[in-house]
């Protein structure tokens, strides 16, 4: 194959002025002409050396051709300038994310109702069992409480703030939970849904998961179901009054139940006589009746049953053994190593007033 090589004279035209020779109008075309047409030649005419040609003036000037360093700087910067392109278009894909792909149906998205959080408040998810009055007769839960199904439900709640870091606090009674997460908390950009989505699918998966270490004799019939909820509190007053609402709520329906199901269980009454006899009672009324009838003092009843339970985040002392191998030894010797770590505490105190705050600023603190 032939390669095609610019022709023409290279006419000068002398400069009095600067002294100097320029490259007449034929010559720049020449040379144009030859940059347009060496990409199509083999071998590349930048890999024999630059010629030489003499204008009409009889001047020898150098045609520019560019030489192989220049063509090699001249590739390198083309190749720059190609790699820059593409890590701009891969920053521009790896900050869209999971975007949906451009389509004439994108439009759908429009229609996603805005769910964000009110910033700097105290963001509750609240969530409780589905039906579980039918779900604790299936399986035989014990009245009026079932410490299994109590503690079971605790496990649920550790299980969840390990998952989720952001939350500082959680109170559960009978068949639900409450989690607090901290004010500051951007998790999932303060979407309620999400919040409320995680809480309860962690919940309900970790219900069905641990049910054997619970419910050693007892199979789990079908799977239990909750819903959830998502509460905003704008100060630390009104948290505090909602979990106060909560352990109140603990007491009257514990109260009511521990009466109710000795009145069945032990004086022998139907359920719907039961009912009749605690309708229109008063919390003094209930607790005479389990006094002087069945001479049960609910003061004395166990706190997990009266106050509910508290989960809160608190450094631990953890006690394990270690084989320890010194250099002098062939064979290592058994130590006991203490180590602290942040574990997920379970309390039943009294949350309603100061005291537990004031014990616990930690969980108040926004900088937590």
């Amino acid at each position: 194959m032939t390669c095609c090589r610019p022709r023409g004279h290279m006419a000068t035209i002398k400069d009095s002025a600067k002294g100097r020779l320029e490259p007449s109008f034929q010559a720049r075309k020449s040379v144009t002409n030859y940059k347009e047409r060496q990409a199509r030649c083999w071998p590349p005419l930048w890999l024999e050396r630059p010629r030489k040609d003499t204008g009409t003036s009889g001047a020898e000037l150098s045609v520019p051709f560019p030489t192989l360093g220049e063509m090699w700087a001249a590739g390198a910067l083309k190749v720059r300038d190609c790699l820059a392109a593409t890590s701009v278009t891969l920053r521009r894909c790896l900050k869209l994310g999971a975007t949906m792909a451009k389509s004439k149906f994108e439009y759908v998205r429009d229609f996603e109702a805005d769910d964000t959080c009110l910033p700097h408040c105290w963001v509750v998810v609240r969530l409780d069992g589905r039906n579980f009055h039918r779900f604790a007769e299936k399986h035989s839960f014990i009245k009026p409480n079932d410490s299994r199904a109590l503690h079971l439900m605790t496990k649920c709640a550790q299980t969840v703030m390990n998952e989720l870091e952001d939350i500082v606090i959680a109170y559960g009674q009978s068949d639900e939970y409450s989690f607090v997460f901290k004010r500051k908390s951007n998790w999932f950009k303060r979407r309620a849904s999400k919040f409320m989505t995680h809480v309860v699918s962690q919940f309900a998966s970790s219900y069905v998961f641990y049910w054997r270490d619970y419910f050693e004799d007892q199979p789990l019939l079908y799977p239990p179901g909750f819903d959830g909820r998502v509460i905003v509190y704008p100060s630390n007053q009104t948290l505090k009054d909602y979990l106060s609402w909560r352990q109140a709520d603990c007491h009257i329906n514990n109260l009511y139940n521990t009466v109710f199901w000795a009145l069945v269980q032990q004086s022998g009454l139907t359920p719907l006589q039961a009912q009749e006899r605690l309708q229109g009672t008063l919390a003094a009324d209930k607790n005479e009746i389990l006094f002087s009838e069945f001479n049960i003092n609910y003061n004395n009843e166990p706190l997990m049953y009266r106050k509910g339970t508290v989960l809160i985040w608190q450094k631990v002392e953890e006690i394990t053994t270690k084989e320890v191998k010194l250099p002098a030894e062939m064979e290592g010797k058994k130590m006991a190593v203490t180590r602290t770590r942040t574990m997920v505490v379970p309390l039943h105190c009294n949350i309603i007033g100061d005291a537990f705050w004031k014990e616990h600023p930690e969980i108040l603190d926004e900088d937590s």
